[in-house]
């Protein structure tokens, strides 16, 4: 795992610039801060050439590695932090092989290597903050044993104000760790438990990023989903089906379509019930359908698509109008598709939105309530006319479940439709005596 695992310009540029820069070293001596011993091996490296420091750390390495983190531990000001941190980030560009001199610290010290790496997340220099990020990221995605939470949850919490922050060299640096780390079970637990983060990572698909940027992100998704609860809840909670078929569908990069079809299959290997409804309606089996119909360059991606289009095909092709309309509700994005204005079709099938304890008819009054989407109001005013126009007794059932209160108050919305579609419902609601009493 080498340290080039997260690479950015914006940290090799200042890394040269701090190469060449002195540190007061023999101050911090005669102040007491560090030992003679200290002084010593550090002036050795300072300001050296790359093959002499290499043949110090190939002779001396676990020293070395000892020195840093105690030097990081106890000196406080800026620009010594980030002649530290290079030195660190030196030492283990392309040497996968010398990440034990650092893990292996704390049997020296138990707040090494990891508690001053941690404490300077809090950092107010860019450079401390990010190089530190780079340097624990690979540590603790190259630990043997599971990363203790102690460790793990600060780091999160840095990378979650990173992926929501302006700068674009924090959100870059912030998902190439993401990518890193996700690979480890523990890590991927951490980051579910982490909704700021999570929803920072999602938010980022949301506002057109680069074709690299979506890439990333859709591989650290792509990972989160081998989680069998992420694969149960993430659209749930994230609405990530739609967004990730809008991506695919205006990705020009094949390596993009690629992470998101993989992403795809775990959703349905994994949770079909919590994931077929959104995917009906987001129209993948078409887009499914379509993708299989053109050249790919990488093996991996035509499979993918196939047992996609095939597994979709098998689900979505046996099912009735009412399977269609169920999950067109489950999902929640409800539209003007031909079942709401059907006659023949309410006229069958109202009754239904009472199965297991009125679940659907919930659905329909909690959208009224919490959808922010004009159509969505629009169409659910209408299906609750619907249901009282086919079935008499649901005034009732309706009044007692909140939602005629709400169709009444949504005579008063901004939007027209809206106005409307609740204005016909409401007329349904009172034109009749109540059946039921």
């Amino acid at each position: 795992m080498s340290i080039s695992l997260v690479s950015n310009s914006y940290l090799d540029e200042n890394s040269a610039k701090i190469r060449a820069k002195p540190v007061p070293w023999e101050g911090y001596q005669r102040a007491g801060l560090i030992t003679s011993e200290e002084l010593s091996l550090i002036k050795k490296v300072e300001r050296q050439s790359r093959a002499k420091i290499e043949a110090l750390h190939a002779s001396d390495g676990p020293t070395y590695a000892l020195l840093y983190l105690r030097l990081l531990k106890k000196l406080q000001r800026i620009d010594t932090q980030s002649c530290i941190l290079v030195l660190i980030a030196d030492a283990l560009t392309d040497h996968e092989e010398r990440i034990p001199w650092f893990t292996n610290a704390s049997q020296t010290d138990p707040e090494l290597p990891y508690g001053p790496l941690l404490r300077i997340l809090d950092s107010q220099d860019d450079f401390v903050q990010l190089k530190a990020t780079q340097i624990l990221t690979v540590l603790l995605s190259s630990e043997k044993s599971p990363i203790q939470p102690q460790q793990l949850h600060p780091f999160l919490n840095t990378l979650a104000l990173f992926v929501v922050n302006p700068s674009p060299n924090k959100r870059d640096i912030a998902v190439q760790c993401l990518e890193a780390i996700l690979s480890r079970s523990e890590c991927r637990k951490a980051v579910w438990a982490n909704a700021s983060l999570l929803g920072g990572l999602v938010d980022i698909l949301r506002h057109n990023p680069t074709p690299q940027m979506s890439y990333q992100v859709g591989f650290c998704l792509w990972l989160l989903t081998f989680e069998q609860e992420v694969a149960e809840q993430i659209q749930n909670r994230f609405d990530i089906i739609p967004l990730l078929v809008d991506v695919a569908q205006n990705a020009a990069k094949e390596k993009v379509i690629r992470v998101i079809v993989a992403t795809f299959r775990n959703l349905v290997s994994k949770a079909p019930q919590a994931n077929l409804p959104a995917m009906l309606v987001a129209q993948l089996l078409p887009f499914a359908k379509n993708l299989s119909t053109r050249k790919w360059t990488d093996e991996d991606i035509v499979e993918d698509i196939q047992f996609l289009r095939d597994e979709l095909s098998a689900r979505f092709e046996s099912l009735t109008t009412y399977d269609e309309y169920r999950s067109e509700l489950l999902s929640g994005h409800l539209s003007w598709t031909p079942v709401h204005e059907s006659d023949l079709f309410w006229k069958e099938n109202a009754t239904k939105l009472n199965d297991n304890d009125y679940e659907l008819l919930k659905i329909l009054i909690r959208l009224l309530n919490e959808s922010n989407d004009p159509t969505v109001l629009a169409v659910a005013s209408h299906d609750i006319g619907q249901y009282v126009k086919h079935y008499e007794r649901g005034k009732k059932i309706l009044t007692d479940l909140g939602g005629k209160t709400r169709v009444m108050e949504l005579m008063s919305h901004a939007n027209s439709d809206v106005r409307y579609q609740a204005l016909i419902s409401v007329q349904r609601l009172v034109s009749h005596p109540w059946a039921a009493v």
